[in-house]
């Protein structure tokens, strides 16, 4: 059996990189004792894949992996509850399990299925509201990315999928981590995963042009992550339908 685990990522954890996430959760899965599948040839690892990298430096509230167990492990459906149990206690600080489902093998992989992601950022910036104006007014939005060594420019405006500011009056429905003082105006963002997609830094560019992302980037935070099924955006984990924006 397959489980789709999901799981929080807060706090000073932020600045560990996908890489040493994945070593993390390596050592979790045998610290908690769960019977995994391995994956055969001269090095056998655990039969894991993640969904989207989390940029280093930003929090979340729905990381994804999906975990395979193995085949004599004798874990059922009804064991989930028990199996996220003794994750949750064997992760470190700062990680804590929100989720698990059985995964069907039908399913496609995290990393082909999600289409967008929704994220808080609190942006220290000028006239913040009056930039997402302009951006949400724009047919065009360009911008100068790299890859493998080369620039090219592209016009990112139809993966902004959603772009507001959050006001005052809605930051009490916001994390409790982020219901405090934030330095800078908190903006919600719905940005596409298909092709190249968007990552905050590169939103904030083109709020700010020509400066650094993370001058103005002072914390972000992915909050969810969808899947379409019938021409519907719905939740990666529950299939849930797209809630209304914290700003809407």
């Amino acid at each position: 059996m397959k489980a789709r685990i999901s799981y929080a990522k807060l706090g000073k954890i932020r600045f560990t990189g996908h890489r040493d996430v994945a070593r993390i959760w390596e050592r979790t899965l045998r610290k908690a004792e769960i019977p995994v599948a391995m994956s055969t040839g001269f090095t056998p690892r655990i039969k894991m894949a993640f969904g989207l990298a989390l940029p280093t430096g930003a929090e979340s509230l729905v990381e994804l992996l999906d975990v395979t167990f193995a085949e004599d492990s004798g874990l059922g459906v009804d064991d989930l509850d028990e199996v996220a149990r003794r994750l949750d206690d064997s992760l470190p600080v700062g990680m804590s399990v929100t989720g698990v489902r059985e995964c069907a093998a039908s399913e496609a992989s995290l990393q082909e299925d999600v289409v967008a992601t929704t994220w808080l950022m609190a942006v220290d910036a000028p006239d913040v509201a009056a930039r997402i104006d302009r951006v949400n007014a724009s047919t065009e939005v360009w911008l100068d990315r790299e890859r493998k060594g080369e620039t090219r420019r592209d016009d990112i405006r139809s993966g902004i999928l959603h772009l507001a500011l959050i006001s005052p009056e809605n930051r009490d429905v916001l994390p409790p981590l982020w219901s405090g003082e934030s330095r800078g105006d908190l903006i919600e963002a719905v940005l596409t995963t298909a092709g190249r997609g968007i990552r905050p830094t590169e939103l904030i560019e083109a709020l700010v042009p020509g400066s650094e992302p993370w001058n103005h980037l002072t914390r972000v935070l992915r909050i969810n992550q969808w899947i379409e099924r019938e021409g519907e955006r719905v939740d990666v984990l529950t299939a849930r339908p797209a809630h209304p924006t914290v700003c809407a």
